[in-house]
């Protein structure tokens, strides 16, 4: 029953609150449809006081339909890996994710509402890929190749090559990405060592080496219990004859 328990909840964090995420934008979109109202307003002002209220409200707010589309796949995919990959950390990265980008796209924005939730989406590509990259860990280094070859064009929004695309917000998240790989250096997953690859492993130690002789024959004790207890030591040798037929 508790082993049932953990997985629900391992299931809720790595599938349920990335859609739960989605979907929250999505009905917000939907609301300002439905009702005529416009959130725009709400976004980050960069260098006012007003603004600074966007910080916490610009990732929930889309202009139009693709530009809500656009965003909704890459969000979902990278919050699952990273909910997957880096759970004891994940909700730090995601709060603190949108805090610092939201606030670094204020200090160096244009005069503009800058929307959406491409700051968060580039914060978790650039902290999965140089997580990977610092980690130096097959799996994580597999999954920064993934996120690259999926969304590496990416790189390119972080630079003004096109007209009403925040590329502040863009490149404020890379960095907030960044830093963040590097300061959580510490809690980056280790490859499992097993005993025999430890430093000071020793095989004369190794209990599971006692039941092979010099010869590499495999030895088994069996205990016989008897009156004065003693010990019985059984040598099986296996012995193996290839077969001669076709």
């Amino acid at each position: 029953m508790q082993k049932e328990h953990e997985q629900f909840k391992y299931t809720t964090g790595v599938v349920g609150y990335p859609i739960a995420f989605v979907m929250l934008i999505w009905i917000i979109f939907w609301f300002e449809v439905r009702f005529n109202v416009n959130f725009n307003s709400f976004g980050i002002y960069p260098r006012t006081a007003e603004g600074l209220k966007g910080i916490l409200f610009s990732p929930f707010i889309h202009g139009d339909i693709e530009h809500l589309y656009h965003n909704s796949i890459p969000l979902l995919v990278l919050s699952m890996a990273l909910f997957y990959f880096y759970r004891p950390i994940s909700w730090k990265i995601l709060c603190y994710g949108i805090l610092l980008s939201g606030l670094l796209t204020w200090a160096i924005g244009r005069r503009s509402y800058h929307i959406g939730a491409s700051s968060i989406i580039y914060v978790l590509f650039s902290f999965i890929f140089f997580k990977g990259v610092f980690a130096k860990y097959f799996r994580l280094i597999a999954l920064s190749l993934i996120v690259v070859f999926l969304y590496g064009s990416m790189i390119w929004y972080v630079f003004p090559i096109k007209n009403g695309i925040s590329w502040e917000g863009h490149l404020s998240g890379l960095i907030v990405g960044f830093i963040f790989a590097l300061f959580f250096n510490k809690s980056i997953a280790k490859a499992k060592k097993y005993v025999w690859e430890e430093e000071n492993y020793n095989e004369e130690d190794d209990p599971f080496l006692k039941h092979f002789d010099e010869n590499g024959n495999f030895i088994e004790n069996i205990y016989e219990s008897s009156d004065n207890d003693s010990i019985s030591e059984i040598k099986i040798n296996y012995k193996y004859k290839e077969s001669n037929e076709d």
